[in-house]
This record gives structure tokens, C-alpha cells and sequence, in this order.
């Protein structure tokens, strides 16, 4: 199960983060901190899978950006690094070409898309048209 799902930048800052389990807000901050400086102090050449406290964080660098994943022990990691994966081509295929600005002025949207393709930290949906469909619902009517 997913606990929690993080978009960081390469200066640590969070652009987005969801919560599958609840965390106080003090210590989301603290959770956050050390995560990221876990996953930026790590090298290319490392594996992107990582032992942390009770759970296993898996992450993906696209460009400047950082998506971190904390699974429980039970989680298939490889199947939440082709969910990344498949996170960023939705996102690419939405906003052609996604950059860390697309994310940070369309949050809604972003957390639209991957409300769509996790439910209380399951993954239910990877098809990118059904995962686009309610976005493009919402455009046509936000232009009428």
C-alpha cells in the first residue's frame, strides 16, 4: 500500500505531496525533510529503492524534479517504479512536455490526475485515457 506520494525539486523544495495515512503536520515536515535528503544525497548509479524507517521508499528522477513513493514492506517495488513512470507520461501527455512550472500552476489538475490513479493508497487505474477522461470533461466545460 502506498503511504504517501512527494514531488520534489533538486533545491529539496515539495511541489506536491499526498498522504495515504495520516501524519501530523509537524512531523509530515520532518518525514519530508529526511526523505528528501535521503533521496537527493543519493548518486545515478545507486538504486532507486530505499530501506527507511517501517516502510520502503521507491523514487525516479525526471529532470529537476524528484517523484518519491513510500510503500509498506508488502509493496512491489517494481510495480510502483512503472507506476512513476506511468504518472509522468499522464502528466506529459497532458500538458505536452510537463515541466516543474506546469505542476506548480496547475496543482489541482495534478492532483486530479493522480486521484484518479490511486485510491486510499492503491493503485486502481493505469490507462491514460481513462485517467485523462474526467480532465478533458472538466476543460471542455471550463471553456463553454
Amino acid at each position: 500500500m502506498i503511504k504517501f506520494f512527494l514531488m520534489v525539486n533538486k533545491q529539496g523544495q515539495t511541489r506536491l505531496s499526498k498522504y495515504y495515512e495520516h501524519v501530523e503536520i509537524n512531523k509530515r515536515t520532518l518525514l519530508e525533510t529526511e526523505v528528501i535528503k535521503s533521496c537527493l544525497s543519493r548518486s545515478n548509479e545507486q538504486c532507486s529503492f530505499i530501506e527507511f524507517k517501517d516502510f520502503k521508499l521507491i523514487y525516479r528522477q525526471y529532470a529537476a524534479l524528484f517523484i518519491v513513493v513510500g510503500v509498506n514492506d508488502t509493496e512491489n517495488e517494481m510495480a510502483i517504479y512503472e507506476f512513476i513512470h506511468n504518472f509522468v507520461e499522464v502528466l506529459d501527455e497532458y500538458f505536452s512536455r510537463v515541466s516543474e512550472l506546469d505542476i506548480m500552476f496547475n496543482l489541482d489538475k495534478v492532483h486530479i490526475i493522480l486521484d484518479e490513479m490511486v485510491l486510499n493508497g492503491c493503485i486502481v487505474e493505469t490507462n491514460r485515457a481513462r485517467i485523462l477522461a474526467p480532465l478533458l470533461i472538466l476543460d471542455k466545460m471550463s471553456e463553454s
